[in-house]
């Protein structure tokens, strides 16, 4: 039996991270703080060496990429993009309690409901997990033992969840 490793990094800081907004599919980059958090963690901490590195499109998660792993070149995975949160985007939950009467529903995950314009959690499960397949099961027919993935925290849930 072959052993895989195969280690899952979310991307540094953003503004809206610090904001506490709902970033999906907004192409934001790393904020200043992202960029030092991330340089002062691969001083302290030993980050895995990998043979190969996976990247949701999206910038801030290329930057972590290269911050973390520079002689390395992405491949770039659209599905591992972040949850697509439509009207939702760039706000915070408390405006979203207090503008959207499906926030709450969606929040608790009901079935089938999702933000207007964005995509339902069955929808993002599916899609995720798929890719997630297709990676292992790319790994595994190349030989490749080790891999990183560098995406978004919303994605790693639905991995981890499923």
């Amino acid at each position: 039996m072959k052993t895989l490793r195969l280690h899952i990094l979310r991307h540094g800081l953003t503004q809206g991270n610090l904001d506490g907004l709902y970033v999906g599919h907004t192409d934001m980059p790393l904020c200043e703080k992202g960029r030092a958090q991330l340089e002062e963690m691969k001083q302290q901490y030993r980050y895995p060496d990998t043979q190969f590195v996976f990247s949701s499109p999206l910038k801030r998660c290329l930057e972590t990429a290269q911050i973390l792993y520079p002689s390395l070149k992405p491949m770039v995975i659209d599905a591992l993009t972040e949850y697509d949160f439509g009207e939702y985007d760039g706000k915070s939950a408390a405006e979203l309690h207090e503008k959207s009467p499906l926030f709450d529903r969606w929040l608790r995950g009901e079935a089938g409901v999702k933000p207007p314009f964005g995509e339902s959690n069955e929808d993002f499960t599916r899609r995720v997990c798929s890719a997630f397949a297709r990676i292992v099961e790319g790994l595994l027919k190349t030989g490749t033992d080790d891999a990183c993935i560098i995406t978004h925290g919303g994605v790693l849930m639905a991995i981890l969840a499923n």
